[in-house]
């Protein structure tokens, strides 16, 4: 080796470089030997801290009680009131040992729940180990490890919360158990304690429920999978409510099988192709009926599915929203034929929830259920499109929350089309022009709503609608008018709609309250509230959805006296309908919600089955209304109100215009609107209106009663209202005018001058409008005839001295234009203008003929003879009713006769 080195130098450096890596190789162990003692100190460490944690939470585990193990323990269901309601659990059973399980169930539980259950004493080290790894990954809870022993600790014992405490119990009770007790006697302990929905528990019971099977020898590979696979979320995997899902998840369990090598992959591609429904049995109802099971029903979910425990068999104490009076009545609504049918099928769902708080107080699952528990549940599964009661939550809310939209919002309803050529129709086919916002959703215009839908935009109406509950991976352009690909349920639409009767505070609807397990520990399962929309937009909606009820297309659920909003909605079957020989308007369901501050409601009436005949007439359409306002009537005592915020104005609008303005001091009451505008949106034009002309009076007559020597005057007004006056002119031929104002539709007038000629003219007035004068006139019959116009008689001039009067002006003009002449020598200080001066309409307005006709005092103070024009002189006239005007010388050229108004 050392001949390869060129001189000693090199030797050296090679030398020198081979003790360097010996000393760095001999650094890095003594490294690694640290590092492993540390590793090993602290696992040691952990070890003991471990053993002592474990030591810590199992000192307080219960003890290991054999009755319970045997004998489940039922759970008590209280109202709202703490009052007991149900008692469920104790009786749904088939008890059935472990020689009664067949092969294929037992593999079928073992490969899905505890693959290795024959080979661990309790706890499975390696499965545990994974869940460590997952819950390290995903976080605590993520995971469970748990074999079918600590299963079987945790429904009997345990509560399910996922804390270290209650899993180191479960641990050391599972090794007690497996001491106790052989695998199988455990495996049988599992089998007739798991849930199995529908008030459904043990499996030999599921097997008689689901497939009709009595003797578990007779189950079928795709059966046993299908009862493996659902205890892991009943509800979600009832085959009869959810075949989709129950599919799936047999189908996995039998992959697992295959996997731990219990089948061949042929036999589980064989069972796949079963169908779910083919392996049914006809639903039936379970022995031992509980009261008010629809509402039961959804505590019964609730709880299994938020705390994932057996109601039926652990013990609980299960406190709810229920308001028994209102369920009672929900009830006999539904069953009574007060409003319903007898169409074949016909079926309804009811919601009711508390407007404030989302606590469902009342559950109207279907239809004389008398023959059937936990079946299908109206109020709380999807049955249905929504129709147009979507409208608020995807078109017309999201435009006041982004668009700071107002309700008088103008619109045009007209021909119009989906944005890929699709024609849109409103109901009826009927177009109205330019429309409000509240109109539309008044009257539940399509066109108008698909129109606010693509100003708003999918993305945020989808966002808006998701918050209130809907869940819509996607919204399109047929979901504004509510033709949307998924159905909805009552009490999804009742959470929804709450949120606008709440100020725009969402809370998912919920029945249960909390639930206290056997060891006194409790759970809380009340949601929290969510803010979901500004306070404005919540406001705005419910305000136009009372328009809605008040006056449009829900006014048959109108209560009066009640803050009562809603919205109404029907779907049609389209091209659906020819599989069922049906037309494409025909009406499959019906929907009405609606909200007071006290209670929300949702109400559904449709079909159980789709036929024939499973279509809405007119009268069923009418069936949700009717039963909306029987239960607000019955339920809601009318107290509290929607309360305005700061947020949102109220404003007079002219109708019709656009953008608003605001109504002028001219506008016409019937021609304004009150509409309400975002603050700080809010228009400040006004309309430029000139007052109104109001109809004229009808029917006016004048006659003279001999015997009284009056005139009788009298007409009609069909526009009268409290504000209405008349104004009556009365007028002689020589143009003096007298002016009576009243509320009455006639008036007297006497002490008439025998002779003489009188014209009436009568206005209408309210405020600052006037209507054009009816007119009559009316000779009274006897006298001396007057003169022809000419020379009158010599008058006292201003103080009685003589002069000639000149010639006085011709005083027969009905319409108050007497003569302008004045006279030649007056004998008065102005000389007599006659009655000179026209009158607008009739004679006489402010001061007919000067100031005091006649000149200033035309005759002197004293009244002295002018020049009158008359060779006689008359009476004086003089209205009696409802007021005396001054009275005044009809013939007295002194008199001042300017009517007074």
């Amino acid at each position: 080796m050392s001949g390869e080195y060129r001189s000693r130098v090199e030797r050296k450096q090679a030398a020198k470089q081979t003790k360097q890596k010996k000393a760095k190789k001999k650094r890095g162990r003594s490294w690694l030997k640290a590092i492993a003692i540390a590793i090993v100190l602290m696992i040691a460490l952990g070890a003991i801290g471990g053993v002592a944690a474990f030591a810590y939470f199992v000192k307080d585990a219960p003890p290991l009680d054999e009755a319970k193990i045997k004998d489940p323990l039922s759970s008590t269901v209280y109202d709202m009131s703490g009052k007991k309601v149900a008692e469920l659990g104790g009786y749904k059973r088939t008890y059935i040992s472990y020689k009664d399980v067949p092969k294929v169930l037992e593999n079928a539980v073992l490969a899905t729940e505890d693959a290795r259950f024959y080979e661990h004493h309790g706890i499975d080290i390696v499965r545990l180990a994974g869940a460590v790894i997952a819950n390290i990954r995903e976080g605590f809870g993520a995971e469970g490890g748990s074999t079918i022993t600590q299963q079987v600790v945790k429904m009997t014992f345990l509560s399910s919360k996922k804390t270290l405490e209650r899993k180191a119990q479960e641990a050391w009770l599972a090794l007690q158990l497996e001491q106790k007790y052989s695998k199988h006697e455990i495996l049988e302990m599992y089998l007739n304690k798991i849930y199995y929905s529908d008030g459904i528990y043990g499996v030999a019971r599921a097997a008689e429920y689901y497939f009709g099977k009595t003797n578990l020898k007779e189950l079928t590979l795709p059966e046993a999978a299908l009862l493996a696979g659902m205890p892991q979320s009943p509800n979600r995997y009832n085959p009869y409510d959810h075949p989709e899902a129950a599919k799936k998840r047999r189908d996995t369990v039998l992959s697992l099988m295959v996997k731990h090598g219990f089948i061949s992959a042929e036999e589980a591609e064989k069972a796949k192709q079963v169908p779910i429904k083919s392996m049914l049995t006809e639903r039936k109802k379970p022995q031992n009926s509980v009261p008010y099971d629809a509402f039961i029903d959804e505590v019964i979910k609730e709880v299994t599915d938020k705390a994932n425990v057996n109601v039926f068999e652990d013990g609980l104490k299960i406190y709810t929203t229920l308001d028994q009076e209102a369920q009672s009545y929900v009830e006999k609504l539904l069953n009574s034929d007060q409003h319903f049918t007898a169409k074949k099928d016909l079926q309804s769902g009811i919601a009711l929830v508390d407007t404030k708080t989302g606590a469902i107080r009342a559950l109207g699952g279907g239809r004389h259920r008398d023959n059937i528990e936990f079946g299908f549940n109206y109020a709380i599964q999807p049955v249905g499109q929504p129709g147009s009661t979507i409208k608020p939550i995807l078109d017309y809310g999201p435009a006041i929350e982004y668009l700071k939209w107002s309700t008088a919002h103008i619109l045009v309803d007209e021909p119009y089309t989906y944005s890929d050529g699709t024609p849109i129709r409103n109901a009826g086919g009927r177009y109205a022009g330019p429309v409000t916002v509240r109109n539309a959703l008044t009257w539940s215009r399509n066109i108008p709503a698909l129109k606010t839908f693509q100003a708003v935009g999918k993305e945020r109406a989808r966002e808006f609608a998701n918050r209130l509950g809907m869940g819509f991976d996607e919204v399109y352009e047929p979901y504004a008018i509510g033709g949307i690909s998924r159905y909805v349920s009552p009490l999804q639409m009742a959470g929804a709609y709450a949120a606008f009767g709440n100020n725009g505070v969402y809370t998912k609807p919920y029945a249960v309250t909390k639930i206290v397990f056997p060891d006194g520990t409790e759970m809380d399962l009340k949601p929290k509230p969510k803010r979901v929309m500004h306070d404005y937009t919540a406001y705005m909606i419910t305000d136009m959805l009372k328009s809605v009820i008040r006056s449009g297309t829900g006014r048959s659920a109108y209560v009066p006296g009640l803050e009562l909003a809603g919205k109404t909605g029907t779907t049609n079957y389209g091209k659906d309908g020819a599989k069922f020989g049906l037309k494409r308007d025909d009406v499959p369901d019906s929907w009405i919600i609606g909200y007071t501050p006290n209670y929300t409601a949702a109400i559904w009436v449709g079909f159980s089955k789709k036929s024939e005949t499973a279509t809405l007439g007119s009268r069923e359409q009418r069936i949700p209304k009717l039963l909306l306002k029987d239960l607000m009537s019955h339920l809601d005592d009318g107290s509290g109100e929607f309360q305005r915020p700061d947020s949102v104005v109220k404003l007079p609008i002219k109708k019709g215009t656009n953008p608003p303005k605001l109504a002028g001091k001219y506008t016409p009451e019937s021609n304004i609107t009150y509409e309400l505008f975002v603050r700080g949106t809010e228009p400040t034009e006004v309309a430029k209106d000139e007052p109104e002309e109001l109809p004229a009076v009808k029917g006016l007559a004048a006659s003279y009663d001999q015997a009284a020597n009056m005139i009788s005057v009298s007409w009609s007004y069909d526009e009268k209202t409290d504000d209405t006056l008349f104004e009556v002119r009365i007028k002689d031929e020589q143009g003096h005018t007298e002016t009576v104002t009243t509320k009455d539709l006639g008036v007297t007038v006497t002490n008439v001058a025998p002779g003489a000629s009188y014209t009436i003219a009568v206005y209408a007035k309210e405020g600052e409008r006037m209507s054009k004068p009816a007119i009559t006139s009316i000779r009274i019959p006897g006298g001396e005839q007057p003169t022809a116009p000419g020379n009158g008689a010599n008058g006292d001039g201003n103080n009685r001295g003589a002069g000639n009067g000149g010639t006085n002006g011709d005083n027969s003009d009905d319409h108050g234009g007497n003569g302008n002449n004045q006279n030649n020598n007056n004998g008065g200080n102005s000389g007599n203008n006659g009655n000179g001066n026209e009158d607008r309409d009739d004679g006489g307005e402010e001061d007919n003929g000067g100031k005091d006709n006649g000149g200033e005092d035309n005759g002197g103070k004293d009244n002295g003879q002018g020049d009158g024009g008359a060779t006689t002189p008359t009476k004086p006239t003089t209205p009696t009713t409802p007021t005396n005007p001054q009275s005044g010388n009809s013939g007295n050229a002194g008199m001042r006769n300017g009517s007074r108004q």
